[in-house]
């Protein structure tokens, strides 16, 4: 098995493939890569005589940029049953198998026997091992965990930190903020990101509870926020609630993003349901996301909110339900390719490094088969994954 990391990687790789989708479709058929990004794109690209490249040719398979997975408790979530259920960490390795090469790690219900320490210190290793990656401050409750005692300097001093996350509505699990309390965290964040040249995203988890997205409406209607400062995730947990985050995504031209859950109970609420009928209500694919939730815990609660218990959502749910949209025409590739890519990367406030393949951008490529299955994943220009037939 290949190291996770190639570690004497040459300066300059040039991957030669089938196609590109940059996430439109290319003429080039060709990557160059220099220092950990993109140099060129082209056909027949030159490269400096006696410099030492490596070649990857796989002329059977589609670049697209690496996958950006924007919710996965790197750290493990769960614990709503005590401590024997708490979630398992994930590995770098089941990341990168799934064409990821970005995640945002986040802590959910557990913000007590985990810390957002515990969780820098598991993106600084996430990112030893190859893989970018980044996190959210703070946890379901309010107030939230932070590694400085200060959302705004977490912001402001920690490189890793890009937001807020993921702060609980409409949940039993939550803390039940006022909706002064959630005016307040996110203009301390906008303010802190501002301060940090981040965009500064608060990450909210939404649960089935009867008030849905309505704190964030009142956000968005009574305040100077701006929609693209929050993110409502779980969109789908019901049908109700996905018909109000059309409606929301509608009025306030938001930003929505739909969970790839491994257990949803019916087909219109799995990721490919959700964001079939997202679309289907006129929502611009622009302003639709998808994530994983893995890692994190698929919790059951009888009726008067006892836990029962407990599954561990992967990941594979998302790039399945992701294929699934473009194999059933849904959408066309490029397009699809926003929902875990380019749309990711800009709604986080990456997309002058990451959603795109394009000179000066990121080389964080994925090559997909013709059955979209990733079969190798660069990231910053270096090898993560390849399956064990890949050149």
């Amino acid at each position: 098995m290949m190291p996770l990391v190639e570690r004497d990687a040459p300066l300059l790789t040039l991957l030669r493939v089938g196609r590109i989708f940059a996430p439109q479709p290319l003429e080039a058929t060709e990557i160059l890569i220099a220092d950990g990004r993109i140099a060129a794109l082209g056909r027949d690209l030159a490269v400096p005589e006696g410099w030492p490249v490596r070649l990857v040719e796989a002329r059977d398979l589609t670049a697209v940029p690496a996958f950006i997975d924007q919710h996965v408790h790197v750290t493990g979530g769960g614990g709503e049953g005590g401590c024997g259920t708490r979630c398992p960490e994930i590995t770098a390795r089941e990341i990168a198998a799934m064409g990821i090469g970005t995640v945002v790690g986040v802590l959910g219900t557990d913000g007590i026997s985990r810390s957002p320490a515990d969780l820098l210190a598991k993106v600084r290793g996430l990112r030893a091992e190859g893989i970018a990656a980044y996190m959210y401050t703070g946890s379901y409750r309010v107030p939230p965990p932070t590694l400085t005692g200060d959302l705004q300097r977490d912001l402001a001093w920690i490189p890793e930190v890009i937001g807020l996350g993921e702060l609980a509505i409409s949940d039993h699990r939550s803390s039940q903020p006022r909706q002064d309390e959630i005016a307040r965290l996110v203009s301390e964040v906008r303010v802190g990101a501002m301060l940090a040249g981040k965009r500064g995203i608060c990450h909210f988890h939404v649960g089935d509870g009867q008030r849905g997205l309505e704190p964030l409406r009142r956000l968005l209607a009574e305040t100077e926020i701006p929609a693209e400062q929050v993110i409502p995730t779980h969109v789908n947990r019901h049908r109700a609630l996905l018909e109000e985050a059309a409606d929301y995504a509608l009025t306030f031209n938001a930003n929505v993003d739909v969970t790839a859950f491994d257990d949803a109970d019916e087909d219109d609420l799995s990721g490919f349901g959700a964001v079939s009928r997202l679309l289907a209500r006129g929502v611009a694919v622009e302003r639709i996301t998808m994530s994983s939730d893995c890692n994190g815990s698929l919790p059951e609660f009888d009726a008067q909110g006892h836990f029962i218990g407990m599954r561990v959502a992967g990941n594979h749910t998302l790039i399945a339900d992701w294929q699934r949209l473009v194999r059933e025409e849904v959408l066309p590739l490029d397009q699809a390719l926003g929902l875990i890519s380019t749309n990711v990367a800009r709604v986080l406030g990456l997309d002058g490094q990451k959603g795109r393949l394009a000179a000066g951008f990121d080389a964080d490529v994925t090559l997909l088969d013709g059955d979209l299955q990733p079969q190798q994943t660069f990231v910053a220009g270096k090898r993560v994954h390849a399956r064990d037939d890949s050149p």
